[in-house]
């Protein structure tokens, strides 16, 4: 009997397949923050809320003028999980009231890391997010072998450098390929 271990995607991309069908991860790349045997979380990279820094900020500070730099900062879409929750995924180095350390990256959850953003003195790549993706455990599995999601290590150029409607067709080329080839048709014979 074959034993084999179970494979998790940390630190992985998800890019989402051209038939899939849910509004909330179609034409996505995710990356995943966590991937374990109680079930997955990952932050959707290239779905812009309409949203900017200084949309948040005059919620957070309403006696404050946010800095004209914040107004061309975007809010990302990170998933339909906690909407109203914010979440920055920045280079590990930087530390915050609640930073959750994922080896090269930290992810922070707390209002200080936007603090620090909007004044000059946060991490120098960042993404920020409202709201998360989340699977159960063994639901991410199923829907990988379901072949909703095509996947590949995560690249952090992708993650903080490229424009966000650059970022699915660069993760699929990490894989060497071209989304726009494939198609959600089966063939018959």
């Amino acid at each position: 009997m074959k034993n084999t271990a179970p494979s998790f995607l940390k630190h992985h991309f998800l890019i989402a397949m051209p038939h899939m069908a849910d509004p909330h991860f179609a034409q996505t790349v995710t990356y995943l923050v966590d991937h374990n045997e109680q079930g997955a979380m990952g932050l959707i990279i290239n779905r812009p809320s309409g949203l900017n820094l200084a949309d948040v900020l005059e919620q957070l500070r309403p006696d404050e003028e946010p800095a004209a730099l914040c107004h061309s900062l975007p809010i990302f879409t990170g998933g339909p999980v906690q909407t109203d929750r914010g979440f920055v995924l920045h280079p590990a180095g930087s530390q915050f009231q609640a930073t959750l350390e994922l080896g090269e990256l930290n992810l922070s959850t707390s209002q200080d890391v936007l603090f620090a953003i909007a004044d000059g003195s946060g991490p120098d790549q960042y993404l920020i997010t409202l709201g998360y993706a989340g699977w159960e455990a063994g639901q991410l599995e199923a829907e990988l072998a379901e072949n909703a999601w095509l996947t590949c290590p995560a690249d952090n150029a992708i993650l903080f450098e490229l424009p966000f409607d650059q970022r699915l067709n660069a993760a699929a080329a990490r894989l060497g390929i071209n989304l726009s080839l494939l198609t959600s048709q089966a063939g018959h014979a």
